[in-house]
């Protein structure tokens, strides 16, 4: 059993167009947890779920051995950060933060010290006294987490949380999150669309689209080994086409060029792809795993070129570095090493 577990959810707002179906989540203690995915694929509706906002249609969501699923969003003792980081212009850093302690009813001491380390962890004592128009982005955003953290949540619910910053600033805020949550040990879960933001802070990853979680494991994973291809086509592979297995390793497509592929799959037929940065443009046919294709088009990528490749197949998308870069018209070979196709 893990410390959070959403089991067999189910939502519809008209009793037959299902935006969560038999979403099934488990969350360990301690873990950082994004929910990825495109507009409208379920995740902010998942969090809302999590949050108390709305109630699910059936299914339950447990918390510490907990069911928590019928009970109203302001009894859940959890810290929330939305897009908009919602501080009361008219109060300082502190008051800002101090706010949930204060409606509970804390003595002044209790709030001043709980205030004064939450400020010290997320590095804002010097700005204690400060209003948030004073302040940047980065730090306003720093205001609202410390202001959720304060009040030692059960949960951390982050939707989308950077998506107001700057790139840069993201980046750098991004780490701060990670911090902070590794520091204080919180259980945390994170909505966003953005897969590189995702990868870079989280233990694991549920990859979701159409209100179903299609994979559900660690960045690295997910990265290297997407499970479908709705995965893989979200986190950047390209280059979709059909083989079947002729013993072993050995595939070949509907064409028959041959391809030593070392996913290991059962299957005898099945999807595979590769990502245009791990196809190799060679002047020369290989035999095995190589396509020759004619460069159609061809754009500047600052340290690459990225071609569109006509083949048998089909246009296949490449990134290749080269001092000399292959024109239009030019026939290429495409080599594709077989450590790098993926089978979905």
């Amino acid at each position: 059993m893990g410390f959070v577990e959403l089991k067999n959810i189910d939502l519809s707002y008209d009793g037959s167009k299902y935006i969560l179906k038999d979403l099934n989540l488990t969350i360990e203690k301690g873990e950082l947890v994004s929910l990825l995915g495109p507009s409208g694929c379920g995740k902010t509706t998942t969090l809302r779920i999590i949050a108390g906002l709305i109630n699910p249609n059936s299914g339950s969501f447990i918390v510490d051995g907990e069911n928590l699923t019928n009970v109203p969003v302001h009894k859940r003792n959890f810290g929330m950060v939305f897009q908009s980081y919602a501080l009361f212009p008219h109060m300082t850093v502190f008051d800002n933060v101090a706010f949930g302690l204060k409606n509970r009813k804390m003595d002044k001491n209790t709030i001043k010290e709980k205030v004064g380390r939450i400020l010290e962890v997320t590095d804002l004592s010097q700005f204690a006294g400060r209003f948030p128009k004073q302040m940047s982005g980065g730090q306003r955003q720093r205001v609202a987490l410390a202001r959720a953290l304060v009040v030692e949540p059960k949960l951390l619910l982050l939707d989308e949380p950077l998506s107001n910053l700057d790139a840069k600033l993201r980046i750098s805020m991004r780490t701060e999150i990670k911090r902070i949550q590794q520091k204080l040990g919180i259980t945390t879960v994170f909505v966003t669309h953005d897969q590189e933001e995702c990868f870079s802070i989280s233990d694991k990853v549920a990859v979701m689209n159409n209100g179903d979680i299609e994979q559900y494991d660690t960045p690295e994973n997910i990265y290297k080994y997407p499970s479908t291809e709705f995965v893989a086509r979200f986190i950047g592979f390209d280059n979709f086409f059909n083989v079947e297995k002729a013993n072993y390793h050995n595939y070949k497509d509907i064409f028959g060029h041959q391809f030593v592929i070392d996913y290991e799959d059962s299957r005898t037929q099945a999807v595979a792809t590769i990502r245009p940065d791990d196809i190799q443009v060679v002047p020369e046919d290989s035999n095995m795993n190589s396509i020759k294709g004619i460069v159609d088009v061809r754009t500047f990528l600052g340290d690459s070129y990225q071609y569109e490749i006509k083949t048998e197949l089909g246009k296949i998308n490449v990134n290749h570095k080269s001092e000399k870069p292959y024109q239009q018209g030019d026939a290429v070979y495409l080599l594709m090493p077989s450590n790098k196709i993926i089978l979905v």
